[in-house]
């Protein structure tokens, strides 16, 4: 115990520290302020920092990051500079401040260690600002019941859900000083990701605006790629969350960590499993504040069911994307996390990732020891990563709006072809990053990529819809924006062909479990391929990451339609219809010859690529484009015909004779010019309400066969006769009021049962309003005629 003068001291010069830290503005005062919190720490052991980090470290964490104390930043302050430590080393490029900043955070530095010290001690727990965490977290939050479920939903929160000793009714979350620490520093992009959200600027197409203008920012489509590497690996930011995974989050020696993973009749219940958990902590942490973030279903269905959760999020968050500029921090995260995989595909035990198809069910609950022994023993990370990748994903691809900078979507689309190609993944792509490790970075092992082999089926059939339906989804996306760069939205999807196409083993792999996803088990067990007898039992597991994974979430809510209503329940990526993915990709290669001649004139190199790369995926020839007309007659015949392709379109429209039908949701439609849109929108966000508050949505309908009837209990004594007008009149009213109610329930349960919805759209057409603007107009003469006549007489 220390005495008291000594306690008092500390906390004096604890309070002069944080002055000193708080007043850090300049490079020269963050260099001594850095120096005076390790000269600190390094003079007083574990148990005599309390007062530090009761009173230094909150500012410490502030300053660093350039938090403001009292509130999230405002629409107000969205626009000012930070004046953070880390942003302050960035926008002067001063390395040995960086060098100083990324010292002091380093996990092998005096503040982590101190940090490791006290929380053994279990000296200081803090309280995590709840209107700092995720939208769906703090919704939460305010109900009693949901926090009780909150720790089985989410381990992220397991035994940090606490209730508010002041307020009594509302909980919070409370953190120890490293997990505290690590939510300011995930929720430090975030942040800055939101303030520099609001201030994106349209991007107005001209003639110039071509390749250069994208390029830059997607890998592997221009020769600036090594540019912009140098630049994030000179990112302090990116150094700190290199160096935190790599000491945090294991890849190359999980089997140390996990010395009994033979059974779990033989875990040790002494054993040691903290650095599983601080792994899964890391990992769980920047999922939830990077890929789930505002996401209306932020956790899967399946799970939510059982515990009776249900996250009101959709008409609010519907269309919302991602926080921009989160893109480089998820592709090293994704990359990190994949080089697990990788070393799983390198160890002895290669096909022991393919396992078992039923566990894989998205949304499946297994007790957290169960969970880390499963997910570790297939040496990956994938199960932890998968949905929320996936939705982060489609979310970038489908809700990025029109006319704006495309930067996060190049940022998303880099990292969905580096999860789908994790065999090209290298560890001497951190070779940079390494250097900050010091002597550790020579136990990275080198590798070399060889490309798919047989040993990645496992990765395919667990991330199976990354390569058929993101990539109809994708399609989707590249019909919509083909007009801001064609060359560009071309490359692209020749990057993701190519993937597809790169090994005929993976082509082969894709196509038949498409086909074993489409065929009935008797035609599967009957067929003389015992491979789509095999790839058959992957199907139900498939079919539920289809429902959940995309739940809520299609472009008819979006842009239009490419998909039909049942857009969660089929896979369209070798479909033979016209919504199929060889249709939609001939429609995209007409189109794309078409912006490109506008353009550059006969410059159709890039699509040279795109062609043999998919007929060889559909094994099919291209639809050749038609014959070059006459000089005179082209230039006329070309802008008619571009015209003509590319107008804005109603619900039903024909080109050169042949009839567009709308094949999304009805209901959202484009506007008919017999129609009056403001009204008809109008009417559309009303009968959504309605279908929402009646349970009539597709999404949201359940099979409610299966539910218990209510019986009520008439006791003899309770039967009394009916006596005086007042009394009949209440039990005829009640009567009535309780017909009226019957048939309500009964028409609702109809209409769910047979799929039918409130659409009062049609309400807003043209002549059902001048109909009603005629009959009130002549009631209205009618009316005025009489008052006239009344008043002559």
């Amino acid at each position: 115990m220390m005495p008291h003068s000594y306690a008092t001291d500390t906390q004096s010069k604890s309070t002069e520290l944080a002055s000193a830290v708080a007043a850090a503005i300049s490079p020269a005062q963050i260099l001594s302020a850095c120096a005076a919190v390790e000269s600190f720490l390094r003079k007083h052991s574990p148990d005599q920092q309390r007062w530090f980090f009761s009173i230094t470290f909150p500012t410490l964490i502030s300053r660093i990051f350039g938090f403001d104390d009292s509130s999230p930043p405002s629409a107000a302050t969205k626009g000012r500079p930070s004046n953070g430590w880390i942003d302050v080393a960035a926008s002067g490029n001063d390395t040995e401040l960086a060098g100083r900043i990324f010292s002091l955070l380093s996990p092998n530095g005096v503040l982590l260690s101190s940090i490791y010290g006290v929380d053994r001690l279990s000296l200081v727990n803090y309280v995590f600002p709840t209107e700092r965490l995720p939208e769906w977290v703090r919704y939460m939050l305010q109900s009693e019941k949901d926090c009780r479920v909150l720790t089985d939903l989410c381990p992220l929160f397991k035994y940090r859900i606490k209730e508010d000793s002041i307020k009594g009714t509302s909980y919070q979350v409370e953190l120890n000083v490293f997990e505290y620490y690590l939510f300011w520093f995930a929720y430090y992009p975030v942040c800055k990701g939101n303030s520099e959200g609001s201030e994106t600027v349209k991007v107005q197409r001209t003639k110039k605006f071509r390749l250069e203008n994208w390029s830059y920012s997607i890998p592997g489509l221009s020769s600036t790629k090594r540019e912009t590497e140098k630049k994030t690996e000179s990112n302090l930011y990116i150094r700190l969350l290199y160096v935190y995974l790599h000491s945090f989050v294991p890849v190359q020696d999980l089997k140390v960590h996990q010395p009994y993973r033979s059974s779990l009749l033989h875990y040790s219940p002494g054993y040691d499993s903290s650095a599983i958990e601080r792994a899964e902590f890391v990992i769980n942490t920047m999922i939830h504040f990077w890929l789930v973030d505002n996401d209306f279903s932020p956790l899967p269905a399946g799970l939510c069911k059982p515990f009776g959760v249900t996250f009101p999020f959709r008409s609010v968050l519907g269309e919302t994307p991602p926080t921009s500029g989160l893109g480089d921090l998820i592709n090293v995260f994704i990359k990190y996390l994949s080089m697990s995989s990788l070393t799983a595909m390198e160890g002895p035990n290669q096909n022991e990732y393919v396992g078992s198809p039923g566990w894989r069910v998205s949304g499946s609950s297994v007790p957290s020891r169960d969970a880390a022994l499963s997910i570790h023993t297939i040496s990956s990370w994938n199960l932890l990563i998968q949905r929320p990748l996936y939705r982060f994903i489609l979310r970038t691809f489908l809700f990025c709006p029109v006319e704006t900078s495309i930067k996060n979507v190049s940022q998303a689309f880099s990292v969905w072809v580096n999860y789908i190609e994790p065999w090209s993944i290298s560890f001497e792509e951190f070779a940079d990053l390494n250097e900050t490790l010091g002597s550790s970075a020579n136990k990275v092992p080198n590798s070399s990529s060889t490309g798919y082999a047989s040993t990645w089926e496992g990765f395919i059939l667990d991330n199976y819809l990354f390569y058929s339906s993101l990539v109809m989804h994708f399609i989707g996306f590249a019909h919509k924006f083909l007009h801001s760069d064609a060359e560009v939205i071309v490359q692209m999807v020749d990057k993701v062909l190519n993937i597809l196409t790169s090994s005929n083993e993976l082509m082969d792999l894709i196509k038949n479990v498409d086909t074993a996803f489409h065929s009935k088990a008797a035609d599967s067990s009957k067929s003389s391929k015992s491979v789509l007898t095999t790839l058959y039992r992957y199907t139900p597991t498939i079919r539920q990451q289809l429902q959940d994974l995309e739940d809520g979430l299609c472009e008819s809510d979006a842009d239009g339609s490419f998909l039909h209503e049942n857009w969660n329940r089929d896979l369209r990526l070798f479909a033979d219809g016209e919504d199929g993915g060889q249709q939609l990709l001939q429609l995209f290669l007409l189109r794309a010859e078409s912006e490109l001649q506008s353009i550059s004139g006969n410059n159709l190199q890039c699509l040279d690529s795109l062609k043999s790369h998919l007929s060889r995926l559909f094994g099919a020839p291209i639809t050749k484009s038609s014959p070059p007309q006459s000089k005179h007659n082209d230039p006329i015949q070309h802008q008619q015909s571009r015209d003509e392709i590319f107008k804005p379109r109603s619900f039903r429209n024909k080109i050169g004779g042949a009839e567009i039908k709308y094949k999304g949701d009805w209901m959202k439609r484009p506007f008919s010019n017999d129609e009056i849109a403001w009204l008809a929108s109008f009417l559309v966000n009303i009968s959504g309400r309605l279908n929402e508050k009646l349970g009539l949505n597709q999404v949201d309908c359940t099979d409610q066969r299966g539910s218990d009837w209510s019986y009520v209990e008439m006791k003899g004594n309770g039967v009394r006769s009916v006596n005086g007008p007042m009394e009949t009149l209440k039990v005829v009213f009640c009567c009535l009021l309780s017909w009226i109610m019957w048939f309500g329930g009964a028409g609702v349960q109809l209409m769910r049962s047979h799929g039918l919805r409130v659409n009062l759209r049609l309400l807003a057409s043209k002549k059902i309003v001048v109909v009603v603007l005629v009959f009130a107009a002549f009631n209205l003469l009618k009316r005025a005629l009489a008052l006239h006549n009344g008043l002559y007489i």
